[in-house]
């Protein structure tokens, strides 16, 4: 259930990423992007039972900084139920500003929503709404960006708040396609599993690389989660997209 991996998905850097396709005299553009990965981790937990996804979103962005859009992925989430109805999708909705504070350095602050259809016999709550904030700046070939979400009490959170705080690290490797990526969060919220101590730390590091539209990925992914956690253990982890 996503009440144990607390916050932002992947359409965040999908849709910063993607180029604009068009911009007419309203001043809005318009991007997006498709892809697939070897498995859906989310914040270093699997969202598809360590198998494939296919994901893909789209971004409306206006002049001004504004912007608004969604983003989707097959997902494997338990059987609620005993019918064999668990989630297998989830669609993220979110809407924000992002604008320059000085050269270099952008704030870029939003919502976003988590929306999972499912067809249940019981009443489970799974969809939960997260604000988001985060900085990022480029020192020559060297980008950093850190955000922070929060997501208040919730009944898809078991009535807690949780919070989330991640810094993503990248280096261009100057004349190359190429680029070495890293990532750090930590987690917090009593709205964990039983067992666990309400804290969680991810990371990964790994590579991409960037060819007209196309950009491909490896990353080494882990958690400090223990390993009876399904999808907490360490994966390396594929991907393909391709943004437009």
């Amino acid at each position: 259930m996503r009440k144990s991996i607390l916050g932002l998905s992947a359409f965040a850097l999908l849709a910063s990423a993607a180029p604009a396709l068009a911009q007419d005299d309203s001043g809005l553009t318009v991007s997006g992007s498709v892809g697939v990965v070897s498995d859906y981790r989310f914040r270093g937990f699997s969202q598809t039972q360590q198998n494939a996804a296919i994901q893909g979103g789209i971004t409306v962005s206006h002049e001004s900084g504004f912007y608004f859009g969604t983003w989707g992925s097959n997902v494997d989430f338990p059987d609620l139920d005993g019918a064999g109805n668990g989630a297998t999708a989830e669609i993220d909705f979110f809407a924000g500003y992002a604008t320059e504070l000085t050269p270099g350095v952008t704030l870029d602050f939003g919502l976003n929503y988590y929306l999972y259809p499912k067809d249940t016999l019981v009443d489970v709550a799974t969809d939960f709404f997260e604000p988001y904030v985060s900085l990022s700046t480029e020192f020559g070939p060297l980008a950093l960006t850190v955000g922070a979400y929060y997501a208040w009490e919730q009944d898809a959170l078991g009535g807690n708040d949780a919070f989330y705080l991640k810094a993503d690290p990248s280096i261009a490797i100057p004349n190359t396609p190429f680029s070495i990526d890293g990532h750090i969060g930590y987690a917090t919220s009593d709205a964990f599993p039983g067992g666990v101590d309400g804290e969680v730390f991810d990371w990964s590091i790994g590579a991409s690389a960037s060819w007209n539209a196309l950009t491909f990925g490896v990353s080494y992914v882990d958690t400090n989660e223990p390993g009876w956690i399904r999808g907490s253990d360490a994966a390396v982890v594929f991907s393909l997209g391709a943004s437009f």
